[in-house]
């Protein structure tokens, strides 16, 4: 599903709202796989699986502190289609569209259908820049999402990022296991193996009901290959800002052999205020996992400061008050930045 008027006669909107569906439309992609599509129950006005990639005309509201570029992606990309944050990787945009539209994303003002892929021009520039630079350890595939391309093209980004000596770890971020399971065949998985380094595949999901069996089979074919998993989870308000839905959805991932990994705060991205929560809930959800499950099904909370400075653990010896409502956020290299919370 693609467009307001297909969400309304689905049921999922009621139609007296098309008009102002159509409004979002018109600025940000729509996005709904039938496997995610059958896990929204059209009786519940809240339901946590439609919040997520049902329109709303919320988005259209825009707090000032919110950035079209929220994590400073442009500060860090010396080329095309490349970010250099951190000295020991890099990561690569190799497409611009995905199969589901998350209403929260933080590039959302930069992807979409018809927005294509990396040139093989660009990718190759991406190529020498990373083997210019041995201190580069891991490179990050991401978009987009990157696994909506053909296990050919998969596969020939794979041989050629494995080719460079000093690159040990591959890792790519797709939303596919969950928003459409049946895209993960064995030829995708194959093609995403290499036999000399790590491959890391880290699965985005924020509710348990997005772990389905289908969901799970295809993270199985994606582990039968030697491929590590890692999640990420955005912390959402009205779909996992509850220590109960977190603490399901981390147990489902680590019963799917998917390694908790990254609980991210919300980011400053356009018309999402109404999905943020503040630091102080996400750090009273974080104390109550922590009484609740081991640490093997713990992830870390992060916050990804705008402007490009890096991500940080959200923890008391990253944060401090700067008395007048907001915080002090030390960097990855112990600068301190200014952040306040945004909310709806």
């Amino acid at each position: 599903m693609t467009t307001p008027r297909a969400l309304v006669e689905a049921g999922l909107a009621p139609p007296a709202a098309l008009a102002g569906l159509e409004a979002v439309a018109q600025r940000y992609a729509i996005g709904l796989t039938p496997a995610l599509r059958r896990l929204i129950d059209p009786t519940d006005p809240g339901d946590p699986i439609a919040r997520q990639f049902v329109p709303d005309p919320r988005e259209l509201r825009r707090d000032p502190a919110e950035l079209d570029d929220p994590i400073g992606d442009d500060a860090r990309s010396p080329i095309e289609g490349l970010v250099h944050r951190y000295p020991d990787r890099v990561l690569i945009k190799l497409v611009a569209v995905c199969a589901v539209y998350c209403r929260f994303c933080f590039r959302r003002e930069r992807i979409g259908p018809g927005a294509g892929r990396l040139s093989a021009a660009a990718f190759a520039a991406a190529l020498d820049y990373v083997r210019a630079r041995p201190q580069i350890w891991e490179v990050i595939l991401t978009g987009g999402d990157p696994l909506t391309l053909s296990p050919r093209r998969v596969a020939q980004a794979t041989a050629a990022i494995a080719a460079i000596g000093h690159v040990r770890t591959i890792r790519w971020h797709t939303r596919l296991p969950v928003a459409a399971p049946e895209r993960i065949t064995p030829a995708l998985a194959r093609a995403l193996a290499a036999s000399d380094r790590t491959v890391v595949v880290a699965i985005h999901a924020n509710h348990p009901r997005e772990l389905t069996a289908e969901a799970r089979a295809a993270c199985r074919r994606l582990t039968a290959r030697g491929l590590l998993l890692v999640s990420q989870t955005v912390l959402l308000k009205g779909v996992n800002d509850d220590v109960e839905v977190l603490d399901a959805l981390m147990r489902a991932f680590v019963e799917a052999r998917i390694k908790p990994y990254y609980l991210h705060h919300g980011d400053l991205a356009p018309g999402a205020a109404h999905w943020r929560t503040s630091i102080a809930e996400g750090q009273a959800l974080m104390r109550g996992l922590r009484a609740r499950l081991s640490g093997l099904a713990l992830p870390t909370y992060v916050l990804d400061i705008p402007g490009g400075h890096g991500k940080v653990p959200i923890e008391d010896r990253s944060l401090r008050p700067d008395g007048q409502g907001g915080y002090w956020v030390a960097d990855p290299a112990g600068v301190e930045r200014p952040y306040r919370d945004r909310l709806a």
